[in-house]
Parts: structure tokens; C-alpha cells; sequence
């Protein structure tokens, strides 16, 4: 998926940019160094060749199953109302709403975690090969969701919310934002969705809320909440992805992204994983577009993080 700001793309001097979803969220896991992977339905024409200097070789995402569609790439046109961004979506007939889980094709017994989420789940097909391969996966693979709503794709809302939950139920994370949350749920009742959620199987539900921070539930360490940095926002785009890549990477580094692992966190490491994704997604507000921080970017959060871990 490509994201172009509201300007005319005839404008050569401001190029479209590439957006928040997880196509970024393998990036963002690369740039503070995790071993990622991408599974998805990739076009052929000019706008999936902009984005492969980003997914494959200037963010060295593994492609080997992801799929080589001739169909168009969604395209996300972007403008800021009240420093928020508002999308407008093309994704009819293209390679993600084709896009078709191929059983067998993937060694999930040698991969830790598979992340799913955004705009493919938003109709009905894309949903159910998405179920599919994570009911798959399930048994042996750390699943991490989150639902990243795109409301202007959601045909039947009543539904949609039947298949977010359908998702959250087979995963071990859930992650979303408090926009996410009021979209499907209303309200703000985070703590009571986040026990039944865990009732239901995840281990860890965390509900980012921008600059009031996050807040996360986990099985065995209860609610741990922490602050956002104070830091002088630019641009929103693509924070979220930043966040969860951050979180994920966090897991694994402190040896905590299997699911057995995962379920025996206590609140510290939590704490510490949740300070450095915070760390991360502000990086990626300090500046235009979803680019999402280096290692470089985040030394002192990455040495936190890893404090007192012992391998």
C-alpha cells in the first residue's frame, strides 16, 4: 500500500510516501534489528516498485512468501484535519483483496511470531485467508493482532466487529489504539475488554492512546501503564506500526515473543518493553511520514530495555 499526502502527486518536489500498515511494521521491526519476514500480496505496477526499495533491500525484509500479484496496489491519500490524519482509501480489485493463504506454504514451526492487521481484514475474503492461516499457525507461532480500523472500508460494521473479535480471540497479543477501541467497542472501558480477552486465550492486550501513553494487561503481571515521551510532533503517520514492530522486537530481544515465555513476563520486563515502543513511535511522530527509527535513534531506550536481560 502506497500513502500520498494531500497534495497534487504531479508536485515532483513532494513525493508520495509510504504508509503506516504491516507492510511498515516489518520495516520498523528491521531498523532496531529483528529477523522479519513479509507475508503479503504484492503488485506488480508502478506504485509497488516505489515501495520496494523500502521492503526489500533499504529495509531488508525477507519476501520469500509474499505473492506476486498482477493486480493494483491500494493506494491511501492522506490529509490532516486538527493535526490528525484523515484517509481516503482505493482498494477495490487490488493484490491485497486478492491476496489468498496457500496451506502448507509457510514453516511455522520456524517462526516466533506472525503479526496481521489493517486493511486487508476489512472485507470478507481477506479476512477469512488471514483466519485461516493464523488458526494454522496458532499452535506453534506467537500471534500478535492489531485491527488498525480503516472505518471509510467498512461495508457491514456489525460484522466487521464479529471478525475483529474473531481475530483478537486467536491471538496472544492484541494492540490497539484508543481510536481503534472506540471505533469497535465505544466508550473507554479498556480494563474490562482486556479481561475477557485474556479470559479468551491472548496473554498480553495493550491500548496505546497517544500522548496519554499506554496501557497494557497481561495474564500474569496484571495492568502496567507508561507515560509518552514529551516530544514535538510532526506528523502521526505510521506511529502505531512503529509501536507495535518496537513491541515485538522487545519481546523477542528480552526472550519473551514465544508463547510460553510470553505468558511468565513479569511487570518489569513489561514496563521495559513498553517504555522502549513508546520510545520508538515517538521517534516516528518527530517526523514526516512513516519512517520508523534506527537503533541509532533509540540507543539509551534499547540499553534500558535490555538492562539486567541475561540471554
Amino acid at each position: 500500500m502506497i500513502s500520498c499526502p494531500s497534495h497534487p502527486l504531479t508536485d515532483a518536489t513532494r513525493p508520495y510516501r509510504l504508509p503506516g500498515d504491516p507492510a511498515s511494521t516489518s520495516p520498523s521491526a528491521w531498523r532496531v534489528s529483528a529477523r522479519r519476514r513479509g507475508l503479503w500480496a504484492a503488485s506488480r505496477p508502478i506504485f509497488s516498485d516505489a515501495s520496494s526499495p523500502t521492503t526489500r533491500s533499504a529495509s531488508q525484509v525477507d519476501l520469500r512468501y509474499a505473492t506476486r500479484s498482477e493486480h493494483q496496489t491500494t493506494l491511501a491519500f492522506v490529509r490532516h484535519v486538527g493535526g490528525e490524519p484523515q484517509y481516503a482509501f482505493y482498494d477495490e480489485a487490488t493484490a491485497s483483496r486478492n491476496w489468498t493463504y496457500r496451506r502448507g506454504s509457510i514453516p511455522f514451526d520456524e517462526i516466533e511470531a506472525i503479526h496481521v492487521g489493517s486493511t486487508t481484514l476489512a472485507n470478507d475474503k481477506g479476512a477469512a485467508q488471514a483466519l485461516a492461516m493464523i488458526e494454522d499457525a496458532g499452535g506453534s507461532t506467537t500471534i500478535s493482532f492489531d485491527p488498525n480500523c480503516r472505518p471509510n472500508l467498512v461495508r457491514h460494521k456489525a460484522r466487521y466487529v464479529d471478525q475483529m473479535n474473531a481475530f483478537a480471540a486467536a491471538a496472544d497479543i492484541v494492540r490497539m489504539s484508543d481510536v481503534d477501541f472506540e471505533f469497535l467497542y465505544g466508550g473507554s472501558d479498556y480494563g474490562e475488554r482486556a479481561k475477557s480477552l485474556i479470559a479468551a486465550g491472548a496473554s498480553l492486550v495493550v491500548v496505546t492512546r497517544g500522548i496519554n501513553g499506554a496501557q497494557a494487561w497481561h495474564r500474569g503481571a496484571g495492568l502496567v501503564k507508561v507515560e509518552a515521551p514529551a516530544i514535538d510532533v510532526v506528523d502521526t503517520i505510521g506511529a502505531g506500526d512503529s509501536f507495535q514492530a518496537a513491541l515485538l522486537f522487545a519481546l523477542r530481544a528480552i526472550g519473551r515473543i514465544k508463547r510460553g515465555a510470553l505468558a511468565q513476563m513479569n511487570a518489569g520486563e513489561l514496563d521495559r518493553a513498553l517504555s522502549f515502543a513508546s520510545a520508538c513511535a515517538a521517534v516516528t511522530c518527530s517526523r514526516a511520514g512513516a519512517d520508523p527509527p534506527r537503533q541509532s535513534d533509540v540507543g539509551p531506550a534499547l540499553s534500558r530495555l535490555l538492562a539486567g536481560y541475561v540471554e
